[in-house]
């Protein structure tokens, strides 16, 4: 099997970038789902990476590359579903929502494992996020757009309703 597929492994407790940066070196490719943010010290200000989902990478590997990926020290295992042996594949088209919402976003993305309550199905046609398809979902009286990561949860961003249309 040659064909590349989007998996999703678990890595050690704070090893998250290391591990990019290892795979990167490796010429496997991978997604580390990071946000820049200020961070406010008393004596200063300073952007970090923040990591938003805590002890996860995604690699999109054959099945050569999966076996070399696991053999690295700092990560532990795949994502696979209860009661089977072998790694869960998340869709591409779903991978790709996700890095674009989080390239293209202004405000903060959110990572939530909650299940989600089936909204309208929506597209945006303004700002940045412009063609983004997702669902409208209203969290604590704000209207945020949602994109779902099947096993693992769904991203969510604030949106202005005004923003999207139906689909």
């Amino acid at each position: 099997m040659t064909e590349k597929r989007w998996l999703a492994s678990y890595v050690k407790m704070h090893h998250e970038k290391r591990v990019r940066d290892r795979l990167t070196a490796m010429g496997i490719e991978n997604f580390l789902p990071v946000q820049e943010e200020v961070r406010q010290w008393s004596d200063r200000k300073k952007k970090v990476e923040r990591v938003l989902i805590p002890m996860m990478i995604f690699v999109r590997v054959n099945t050569e590359e999966q076996r070399a990926v696991i053999t690295h020290p700092s990560i532990l295992r795949y994502l696979t579903l209860r009661g089977e042996h072998t790694p869960t594949e998340i869709p591409a088209e779903q991978m790709e929502r996700f890095r674009f919402m989080l390239d293209h976003s202004d405000s903060a993305v959110s990572f939530s494992t909650d299940d989600l309550q089936p909204g309208e199905k929506v597209r945006v046609i303004k700002g940045p996020l412009a063609g983004l398809e997702g669902e409208l979902i209203t969290v604590e009286g704000k209207s945020k757009i949602a994109i779902r990561i099947h096993q693992l949860g769904c991203a969510e961003v604030e949106m202005s309703v005004s923003m999207v249309e139906k689909i």
